[in-house]
């Protein structure tokens, strides 16, 4: 395929279709994890730290990644898609170091080309980030980072200009673990003059896999104990090839509908170490794996029955796996308690989920084991979910990435039919999620929008004391 020719940010304004899904159908069979969206547009911005070509095999096909190549290559970078999942990504001159304006609110890549810039050219332009409507989620942890390392920053109504007559290391203490604050810093750090320790930094598996990449590239990093990274900085970084890790949302989505449906999905490139607290959680309110070659088999082992969860920064319970299983929740017998101590504004996504039938009462009371950061500050960051609850299909709008999952989720349980808008949010992190659930069973098609609806599918019978095809018996 041909070099990737345009740096226009794709329009969001509209949807260009919609999906239809007729609920009832459990999900069997076997369906691959693409690579990590948080790991792979990380990696992709890595590679301005070098002029030398570098290579990223299983790259998902996702609207995400898109807009993240048009902002390289409007800084200069040459992309080259070697075959349908491998890109070639080689950035020998900085052409423009000031990202256009256009690219704000789109997401929070750009503020973490702050670093790689100011090692490249000394200055650097960049849009004020945006993405998902979760929670303010501030910058304010990566700007301090970075004047701490010598960036003089000037803040700007809708951009921050930087820059620098070199950086140096420092040590940076991080309030939260924040996952783009250490990318951030580790970025800045791999080629600052001396030594740059982070404190209380995150330890994700895709903060890891940045700094494997990183290591191949020639950089210098150490993981310590308790949340500390030491980076020496290095002179130059040369090119390299790298497999980012399979994405470990997507994989718990998939295992949250084949147990929500009864049905049995083999996730392939599943890891169960990038699983293990949400594996123990599954297991807890009568979900089921098993380890396979290939990757992890998910069903259902036992009825539903109630659990408590609290979101937490790895190795916790990770706050992208908490809407699918709001889902699964509503099907399971009892009261569930969650209590979302990453973002403060994550919970709205459960009004709609009402609207279809489930039994959720939000509270700003933290509800979890232990008060988080946002007690006494009136965020709706618990819900209590109280079931079993049947669901009837209805009409939903998706207002983010991992609430559209869960929408999804919540259609293939519910009686009847839903259509799903605002898919482009979905489309943002999953790959093809029409073509790989239709694989494993799923009764949905798509709509242009502003089509009649097609004629209504049959729903298939669940009541016919049958089990579907590798359904869990």
């Amino acid at each position: 395929m041909g070099a990737h020719s345009s740096g226009v940010v794709p329009s969001t304004s509209t949807d260009r279709r919609w999906y239809r899904i007729v609920g009832g159908a459990p999900l069997t069979g076997s369906v691959e994890a693409s690579g990590a969206k948080n790991s792979v547009t990380k990696l992709l911005v890595a590679t301005l730290l070098t002029p030398e070509p570098c290579t990223l095999t299983r790259v998902p096909r996702i609207a995400e990644v898109d807009v993240v190549l048009g902002m390289l290559a409007e800084l200069g970078t040459q992309v080259e898609w070697l075959d349908e999942h491998t890109v070639r990504l080689a950035t020998e001159k900085i052409i423009d170091a000031s990202l256009s304006e256009a690219y704000s609110g789109v997401n929070r890549i750009p503020i973490l080309m702050m670093g790689p810039l100011l090692h490249r050219v000394g200055e650097a332009v960049i849009p004020l980030p945006g993405g998902c409507r979760i929670g303010k989620r501030p910058v304010d942890f990566h700007l301090a980072g970075l004047r701490a390392m010598g960036a003089e920053i000037v803040e700007q109504l809708r951009s921050v200009q930087v820059k620098t007559l070199g950086l140096h290391g420092t040590h940076v203490a991080l309030p939260f673990p924040s996952v783009g604050a250490t990318e951030n810093l580790l970025l800045a750090a791999v080629r600052a003059q001396g030594t740059t320790v982070i404190s209380n930094a995150a330890v994700e598996p895709e903060v890891i896999d940045l700094i494997m990449f990183l290591q191949q590239m020639g950089a210098l990093v150490d993981v310590e104990v308790d949340r500390t990274i030491v980076v020496q900085g290095v002179d130059a970084l040369r090119g390299a090839t790298h497999a980012p890790i399979h994405d470990r949302i997507e994989a718990a989505s998939f295992a949250s509908a084949a147990v929500a449906t009864n049905g049995r999905v083999e996730v392939v490139g599943a890891r169960q170490e990038h699983l293990a607290t949400f594996l123990n959680h599954l297991r807890r309110l009568g979900g089921e794996f098993e380890v396979t070659p290939r990757g992890m088999t998910f069903f259902r082992a036992q009825p539903l029955t109630a659990s408590h969860v609290q979101t937490d920064v790895h190795p916790g319970f990770m706050t992208d796996w908490q809407q699918p299983l709001v889902v699964l929740l509503t099907q399971a017998k009892g009261a569930s308690v969650i209590h979302e101590t990453i973002y403060e504004d994550r919970f709205g996504y459960t009004r709609q989920l009402a609207e279809m039938g489930a039994d959720i009462a939000l509270s700003t009371l933290c509800l979890g084991g232990k008060a988080c950061r946002f007690a006494s500050r009136d965020f709706e960051h618990s819900a209590v979910v109280s079931g079993p609850t049947s669901l009837t299909g209805g009409d939903l709008a998706i207002p983010d990435l991992r609430a559209g999952f869960a929408y999804v989720l919540a259609a293939l349980v519910a009686d009847g039919t839903s259509i799903i808008r605002g898919t482009r949010f979905l489309e943002r992190g999953y790959e093809d999620p029409v073509g790989k659930l239709r694989s494993i069973g799923a009764f949905i098609d798509t709509q242009a929008v502003g089509s009649p609806p097609a004629p209504t599918t049959p729903r298939p019978d669940r009541n016919d004391g049958a089990a579907g095809p590798g359904a869990c018996r």
